[in-house]
């Protein structure tokens, strides 16, 4: 069995460190060294990693050419194609590789990466069409917002009928868009939509979304999606109570300049207490995601609040001192937590 260079390190560290117990004698271990074979490169990461790339620079290219009015203009000047028409021609080139992604997804599924590329692709193509469409249709009211539920609900439907996580991810980010563009037209884009700036809004929404996706893992027709849309809630929560924990609830950064960062130290509590409570669930329950956003963010809040307060009042050398301090002692801790040292 061929495996990644770092998984073999770890398999001979374990083996030795079972022989040294004395769980295994010299044979058994030789045995199962022989069992496997670290790959010389990694082929299949390197095809994840040129994938992605490519469709990074694919969705550059394609929001750099809806954004320039340049080049849209020349392109009207040469082609004179009503916006309605090239909504139409993408669409139909999103249903046709929509079609594609997923027959060869049922006959060439080891081909992974090319397969969701190909949906990928659709994907842009589908949000291509969306906007071509509103152009065509837009009479001047600035309310855009429409679009992108509209986005919701396509991408939500074709997710949920080809059984695909990464639409149903598209689907939760057009979701996002619209709750904040939708607040921010019905407050006729003022700094507060119900007394909320836009991460307080995100909390609730973020909140919301989490709660939704435990909703789903109930029942058996969504329980597809629990993981992702569980992941997309936690990330929508907690990167809002960190930029709550910075901000506060202040709708501009004239008044947010006015103030002392430690007048805000509540919202850093409030955010602090979340990562905490999150993190006991994840202990208590099992719940990897939930113990490492809570973790992950929690380490966060506590750097942040050491910049705020500090960064000012402290010599310069003190300072990184002190954070290279902490720095080794996490590193240290983890050392040992990855050697298995605990367990000793």
């Amino acid at each position: 069995m061929k495996v990644d260079r770092e998984k073999s390190e770890f398999l001979d560290d374990m083996i030795e460190q079972w022989q040294n117990d004395g769980l295994i004698n010299e044979d058994t271990g030789n045995k199962l060294r022989k069992s496997y074979e670290a790959k010389n490169f990694d082929w299949l990461r390197l095809a994840q990693y040129a994938f992605w790339v490519a469709l990074a620079c694919g969705f550059i290219a394609l929001g750099s050419l809806l954004i320039d009015n340049t080049i849209l203009n020349y392109l009207k000047r040469v082609y004179n194609t009503p916006n309605i028409v090239i909504a139409i021609i993408s669409g139909g080139l999103a249903g046709w590789l929509y079609i594609l992604g997923f027959r060869r997804k049922k006959k060439l599924s080891h081909l992974k990466f090319s397969n969701e590329a190909i949906v990928f692709s659709a994907i842009l193509l589908t949000a291509n069409a969306i906007a071509y469409f509103g152009k065509s249709i837009d009479n001047g009211s600035g309310n855009f917002t429409i679009l992108i539920l509209i986005s919701v609900f396509i991408y939500g439907g074709l997710g949920y009928v080809f059984n695909s996580r990464l639409i149903w991810i598209f689907a939760l980010i057009s979701l996002g868009a619209w709750f904040g563009t939708e607040t921010g037209y019905l407050s006729r884009w003022n700094y507060y939509f119900l007394g909320m700036n836009y991460p307080l809004r995100f909390v609730v929404f973020g909140a919301a979304l989490t709660a939704a996706s435990f909703i789903m893992k109930a029942l058996p027709k969504t329980k597809h999606f629990f993981q992702v849309t569980y992941l997309a809630g936690m990330v929508y929560l907690f990167v809002s109570l960190w930029a709550l924990s910075v901000f506060g609830n202040f709708a501009s950064l004239e008044e947010w300049y006015s103030v002392r960062q430690l007048s805000l130290f509540y919202w850093a509590l409030i955010s602090a207490a979340v990562c905490v409570a999150s993190t006991i669930f994840g202990l208590k329950y099992n719940d990897d995601v939930a113990r490492e956003f809570g973790i992950t963010f929690l380490f966060l809040n506590l750097y942040t609040r050491y910049f705020e307060y500090f960064w000012d009042s402290w010599h310069k050398a003190l300072f990184f001192s002190v954070l290279a301090a902490s720095f080794w002692l996490i590193g240290r801790k983890a050392e040992k937590i990855w050697n298995v040292e605990f367990l000793k």
